[in-house]
């Protein structure tokens, strides 16, 4: 069945298939598709550009516990997007190509990106997370909603450790390492530029130090605005550590928005960013 996507109205099926107009979809209908955990690594190791790993990203299949749980969301639906088709596809990232802050999650949410088709957005922890990126002037606009909303990244770029949304919220230790080579190749095309990396929460920090060849021993331990300078191909990289803005920690106050907004600034600053044009 085809159901109208909120903002523009086309039609699509859910899961969305690759090249049918979903807004932001870097994919066409013969984007290779990994669906072995050694394709991952070949593909992601000859992927030559931002877009190009985008679209390998977006149609991977090679863990099949994944493939199945969110396909399955985007056909059961929640409730409240009953009417709305899913995008039910891995997410890539998300933001300016030349970034000087990447901030790192954990994996998309059932009913945010594997909704939306782009990393933090449609769920409240993206809610949090975009409205502080626009009060650092890191985004052009604080609501973000849809992939077709306008919102652009200033300076920045994002991307989830593992790209399909996970039951339970816990990918499991195989499909993490089927899964890092995406991330790997990303830092390999994006990492020159990069000054400051933002990691939510201990398995992104845990991600990030994985990136890095010569990282610090002994490894240096995650905690809210802990930092750690770490020794890459490009020259140092200041690793910053943030609590993720789940609801869970934003609504008991774990996370606020002024704690938020002090990582933001801090990062700003460690990448000597000012108000540059936004990415994508």
């Amino acid at each position: 069945m085809q159901l109208a996507h909120p903002r523009t109205g086309d039609l699509f099926t859910s899961p969305v298939p690759p090249g049918s107009g979903w807004p932001g979809d870097p994919a066409s209908p013969v984007t290779p598709q990994a669906k072995t955990a050694a394709q991952v690594r070949r593909l992601a190791a000859r992927a030559s550009s931002v877009d190009e790993l985008d679209a390998l990203v977006s149609v991977c299949r090679a863990c099949p516990r994944l493939v199945g749980w969110r396909e399955e969301v985007a056909v059961a639906k929640r409730k409240s997007f009953a009417d709305q088709p899913y995008w039910g596809r891995p997410a890539p990232g998300f933001g300016a190509e030349a970034p000087r802050i990447m901030i790192v999650g954990l994996a998309p949410a059932a009913h945010g990106a594997n909704r939306t088709g782009r990393v933090f957005t449609g769920d409240r922890s993206g809610d949090f997370l975009f409205a502080a990126l626009h009060r650092a002037g890191l985004a052009n606009q604080a609501v973000c909603v849809d992939a077709a909303d306008g919102m652009q990244l200033i300076g920045t770029r994002m991307a989830a450790a593992v790209r399909c949304a996970p039951p339970a919220n816990a990918p499991n230790p195989a499909e993490r390492t089927t899964c890092a080579p995406w991330m790997a190749a990303e830092w390999r095309l994006v990492g020159p530029s990069v000054a400051v990396v933002i990691a939510l929460g201990t398995f992104a920090w845990r991600a990030a130090l994985d990136l890095i060849a010569d990282r610090p021993k002994p490894a240096p331990k995650f905690g809210h605005g802990a930092t750690a300078t770490l020794t890459t191909a490009h020259g140092e990289v200041t690793l910053l550590g943030c609590y993720h803005p789940s609801q869970q920690n934003t609504f008991t106050g774990r996370l606020t928005e002024a704690m938020l907004d002090d990582i933001f600034t801090t990062a700003k600053s460690l990448g000597s960013l000012g108000n540059e044009p936004g990415g994508r």
